[in-house]
């Protein structure tokens, strides 16, 4: 047995055959067999198709167990895994395709030929839709079996691009090494078992539902209720007959407004668990008063998969993300990369097996984010008591979290700033309700040139993924200053946070 991380996976698979994997909305099944034998398919055909072991699979589908099924094979076939957000437009698209360079693109039937245009005929390109059909079904004539190409643990498994601070996204590499210390941990950490019901609402481009909550299924051997969407109502149908479930702060919040949750819904379960953005401190009380029940807090990264976790048994925290995880380590530091007494704030700075392992051809980016000693800067601001509770107190960078989603306001000024009549522009994130942050743009207008509103918003929807796509913009004369000439964010989230965003 090699490191490659799917033979992990394949050991529960194997073990008992029949046992039920997944049940979708509409009450279809798939037994652990189907994984095995489909990824299998899957796996032998991204070989026959040309991608060899290191190779880039880049991913924009919808979410199915056909896509599940696809991102084991190829972890099997010693592939990386590259998911897209389906919300990505053609100008993000064209980048990460341009730096990826993958050797076999899956979309959506609707954009295979914008996925051939953009990749100019250099990689091979299958469709897969939500309901499993497409060209990928060229696979179901394969042979059912495939063996797992051996890897390394320092193998990379996935690539997953996060925002750039500058416009430009980084390729945060995960190995298969990275993936199972942390399955592993958070497995044992919640104590996952076959006898648990995953609630998976989440989507699967995303570390949370794609290795979070998939990984401590697969691994455990627990059955999962597949949900292509949140969906309060059909969730609420399905939560009696879960036992976990995992979300965003958006899932708890759109629960609490059905009057028909509560207690009675929530017998069987034995979990909640939160993360991806901040749950505000009256969710997690009113779930607690409605629930019988304390959302378990906890946070990651893409570079690192899952770092803290509130505890299963003992004080969940309101507000904290609880302790660092077994196997990694966290330290407060100044901003000489030193270590801060308890209680102090600063930058969150991390190590251990879960780690990643640089940016995608981005040496020079990896060196400036990892310390003298080897910790790398999250890039978050925060502090931990004497007990090791860690609360997150800020995000360098005005980072956004909306709806889950890391948004980096960078990259919408620049393309905001480049258009007509554009004099700049600064954009931040206001609370709202149900998305905890919503996106904003500020915008100064040249000299005599007319901006309308709902024109720059169209205008953006055309390149950018929705969650980036700014709810309001105002425009000002000019942008507050500081001394040295550096927009005062702080003021605008200040005077524009006051109003909320509809």
């Amino acid at each position: 047995m090699t490191a490659n991380f799917y033979e992990a996976l394949a050991a529960v698979l194997q073990a008992d055959p029949g046992r039920p994997l997944l049940e979708t909305e509409d009450g279809r099944v798939h037994v652990r067999a189907d994984a095995e034998r489909e990824s299998a398919r899957y796996a032998r055909l991204l070989a026959e198709a040309g991608a060899r072991p290191g190779d880039r699979v880049a991913v924009q589908v919808e979410k199915s167990p056909a896509a599940l099924f696809l991102y084991l094979a190829c972890l099997r076939a010693g592939c990386v895994y590259l998911p897209l957000n389906t919300a990505y437009q053609r100008g993000e698209l064209a980048y990460f395709l341009g730096d990826a360079e993958p050797a076999v693109i899956v979309a959506r039937p609707e954009s295979a030929d914008l996925m051939r245009e953009l990749c100019k005929g250099r990689a091979r390109v299958y469709t897969l839709d939500e309901n499993g059909s497409g060209s990928l079904t060229e696979a179901a004539t394969l042979p059912q079996e495939f063996a797992p190409v051996a890897r390394g643990p320092d193998d990379l498994a996935v690539i997953l691009y996060t925002s750039g601070t500058t416009g430009r996204s980084k390729g945060a590499m995960v190995t298969h090494g990275n993936l199972a210390s942390n399955a592993r941990v958070l497995v044992d950490a919640w104590a996952f078992s076959e006898r648990d019901t995953l609630l998976h609402a989440l989507p699967i481009f995303h570390i949370h539902g794609l290795f979070v909550a998939n990984h401590c299924a697969l691994l455990s051997g627990a059955r999962m209720l597949w949900h292509r969407k949140f969906d309060s109502k059909a969730v609420l149908r399905h939560l009696p007959r879960a036992s976990v479930m995992m979300g965003v702060p958006t899932f708890y919040t759109r629960l609490l407004a059905e009057p028909a949750f509560g207690r009675d819904a929530c017998g069987g379960m034995r979990l909640f668990i939160c993360g991806s953005a901040p749950l505000l401190p009256e969710t997690f009380a009113q779930f607690e008063s409605r629930a019988g029940q304390r959302i378990l807090e906890r946070y990651g990264m893409s570079e690192a998969g899952m770092i803290c976790s509130n505890p299963l048994d003992g004080e969940r925290r309101s507000g904290s993300v609880g302790r660092p995880l077994p196997g990694g380590q966290l330290r407060i530091a100044g901003e000489d990369d030193r270590p801060l007494p308890a209680g102090g704030i600063g930058g969150i700075q991390i190590r251990g097996a879960n780690v990643f392992a640089g940016y995608w051809r981005m040496p020079e980016k990896t060196r400036e984010e990892f310390t003298a000693d080897g910790w790398f800067r999250t890039g978050d601001v925060g502090t931990m008591d004497a007990g090791g509770y860690v609360c997150i107190v800020g995000r360098a960078k005005d980072l956004i979290i909306s709806g889950g989603y890391n948004v980096y306001p960078k990259e919408i000024e620049l393309a905001i700033d480049v258009m007509p009549g554009v004099a700049e522009s600064a954009v931040i994130g206001v609370p709202h309700p149900d998305f905890g942050e919503a996106v904003t743009a500020v915008v100064v207008p040249r000299a005599g040139a007319k901006l309308d509103a709902v024109q720059l918003i169209a205008a953006l929807r055309r390149d950018l993924a929705n969650y980036k796509v700014p709810k309001q913009v105002h425009f000002v004369d000019d942008l507050p200053r500081n001394a040295m000439g550096k927009v005062q964010k702080a003021l605008l989230r200040e005077r524009y946070g006051k109003r909320g965003a509809r």
